[in-house]
């Protein structure tokens, strides 16, 4: 016989002795066991325990035959102790899931705040090698670039495209005054604010922008879903473990931990289908977690697997330094094209005397730190591995919290007799009840009413999560898919759609609507614009080679040395025929 069994036979023994000694010697019966145990679970001050049994008629839950060794108020005190018992059973249940996602969430938004002062380091840095004369003014529109991408991966209302293209309108300018046209002299409010419009039109950058928006919102979109998934994962914990208990639940758990106590038998303990009913009845609630749960648990998988594809967060964010890069170098590359429409659109700004010297423009520095940086982030992808390796063991929490809060202490095993909340018996002979609130109406221990509508909130938000913010996941990464930049039939990228995403991936409506292609091909088409300067430009071999980028470009000043700025808005057709010759 186990050892529990052992200790109840013996209590019941010396139950039976102690009682059968006081009647033979004349004295009444004792309850100074049900003192003890009252006393040492620490459910209520001893005043309340009665010394003797008494013939007390007033008790709701332990009705049973007189004397008894329990009172009212102590009644009221085992249903605040198994409300306290039950909580603090569930938590430590919980305790390791909880631990396991609270660790990584902590773990998860330093590792992105690392990545982004990284990456925001380094963007910063090419400005002030490479692009030293807007170094300056660059660092605003740098850092907040990352400050959205930051608010974007934590759930802000932000998608990932207007912060890039945010960022670019603020960076034209800039490219335009400082690299293209660099004695431009006075760039008043009105005509930095032209030129930003003016980028909207006649994309300077090329297909680099919307190609950053593309690879920034595959990388950000699976990072900002399981931040978002982590967060929702802590909350249903702690919704659980601090669940109220209805009164029906309250009531048939002191029936079944403490009404033994009234009769003397505190060893005694219940028997394992009448705990099952019992504990399946008060989570009926908590149960019907168990299949959204489930499917939240794959959800994690899927997102985990997506970080570390091919669109992992670590190196999309690494890598915007030289997308920004190629895009000030293509801007530099078309330079007198992007002048001529400018011109038109916004008027020619005042200048300076003779060209400005381009040693200002200095060597871009070998970037090696790509390696130490993935070196560094490794551990990110071991803590995504351990996390949901644990995670995908607790698929079935939900649907076992019951038969695991009736294992261990709490019941009788290996025992011929146990408590039904009535007498103690051999066995437990009533039905016992699957989980689920359905499945309660036959519960013979407790009445269920109905689901906890705090539960009712959780099942909601894990279901709407599940199936729209993880199928509208699998089905917009499955049409990213990989694919060369540029590909196409008979297509340049420049001229690709940008459907690859929409303002549900965290991209909208592009603004990069007139491409510079078209004004490259103007060179061909148009013998007389091949003799136009070109600004000296190296390209940057981002891996081996340190390369120097010049402009040696001028803006001229004819005529008068201005002319009239026209609106973007009507003006940009008229300059953009003029340059390609077309009529309107």
């Amino acid at each position: 016989m186990a050892a529990g069994g052992s200790r109840a036979v013996l209590g019941l023994w010396l139950l039976a002795a102690g009682l059968c000694g006081a009647v033979a010697a004349g004295r009444s019966p004792s309850c100074h066991e049900v003192r003890t145990a009252f006393q040492l679970r620490q459910i209520g001050p001893l005043k309340l325990v009665p010394d003797v049994p008494t013939a007390e008629s007033d008790l709701q839950i332990c009705q049973h035959r007189a004397p008894t060794c329990c009172t009212k108020k102590m009644e009221e005190s085992y249903q605040a102790a198994v409300r306290r018992e039950r909580a603090q059973s569930i938590q430590a249940l919980n305790f390791e899931l909880k631990y396991m996602i609270a660790g990584h969430i902590t773990a998860f938004q330093e590792a992105f705040e690392s990545l982004l002062r990284f990456a925001e380091n380094r963007t910063s840095s090419l400005f002030e090698t490479a692009y030293r004369p807007m170094a300056k003014e660059a660092a605003e529109p740098v850092k907040e670039l990352f400050t959205d991408i930051s608010l974007y991966i934590l759930g802000a209302e932000t998608t990932v495209e207007s912060a890039v293209l945010r960022f670019f309108d603020s960076l034209f300018p800039l490219v335009y005054s400082r690299l293209i046209n660099p004695g431009i002299t006075d760039l008043s409010e009105d005509y930095t604010e032209c030129l930003r419009l003016t980028r909207q039109d006649i994309n300077p950058f090329g297909h680099y922008s919307k190609n950053l928006v593309t690879e920034l919102s595959k990388s950000l979109w699976a990072s900002r879903m399981l931040s978002q998934a982590l967060s929702l994962g802590s909350e249903v914990i702690n919704t659980t473990e601090h669940a109220a208990l209805s009164k029906e639940c309250s009531r048939a758990l002191v029936k079944m931990q403490y009404c033994p106590h009234c009769q003397g038998l505190t060893l005694i303990r219940p028997c394992v289908g009448y705990c099952l009913n019992v504990m399946r009845g008060c989570l009926a609630s908590v149960s019907e977690l168990d299949a959204q749960w489930r499917e939240f648990i794959s959800t994690l998988e899927y997102l985990t697997n997506e970080m570390a594809a091919s669109h992992e967060l670590e190196m999309a964010l690494s890598g915007i330094w030289s997308s920004i890069n190629e895009a000030i170098l293509h801007a530099q590359l078309n330079g007198p094209q992007l002048s001529a429409t400018v011109d038109k659109v916004c008027g020619q700004p005042k200048q300076q005397e003779g060209n400005l010297s381009s040693a200002s423009i200095v060597p871009v520095k070998e970037v090696t730190e790509t390696q130490t940086f993935v070196m560094a982030h490794t551990s990110l992808s071991n803590k995504r591995r351990e996390f949901i390796n644990y995670m995908k063991r607790s698929r079935t929490f939900y649907a076992s919290i019951a038969e695991r809060l009736c294992d261990g202490d709490l019941v009788m095993r290996d025992s011929s007799t146990c408590w039904n909340g009535e007498d103690v018996v051999e066995s437990y002979t009533s039905r016992v009840v699957s989980n689920g609130l359905k499945a309660q109406i036959n519960n013979p221990e407790l009445k269920v009413r109905g689901l906890d509508p705090l539960i009712n909130n959780l099942i909601d938000k894990l279901q709407h999560f599940n199936q729209l913010d993880a199928e509208k996941a699998r089905l917009k990464l499955e049409r990213w898919g990989p694919r060369d930049a540029g590909s196409g039939a008979g297509g340049s990228p420049e001229m690709e759609s940008s459907g690859d995403c929409d303002d549900e991936d965290g991209c909208q409506g592009s603004g990069d609507r007139m491409h510079t292609a078209d004004i490259l091909k103007d060179k061909k088409t148009h013998p007389e614009n091949r003799n136009e300067p070109k600004p000296t430009v190296k390209k940057i071999d981002t891996t081996t080679t340190t390369s120097t980028v010049k402009s040696s470009s001028k803006h001229s000043v004819t005529g008068n040395g201005s002319s009239p700025a026209l609106s973007p808005s009507l003006a940009v057709l008229a300059a953009l025929a003029a340059l390609w010759h077309c009529p309107l």
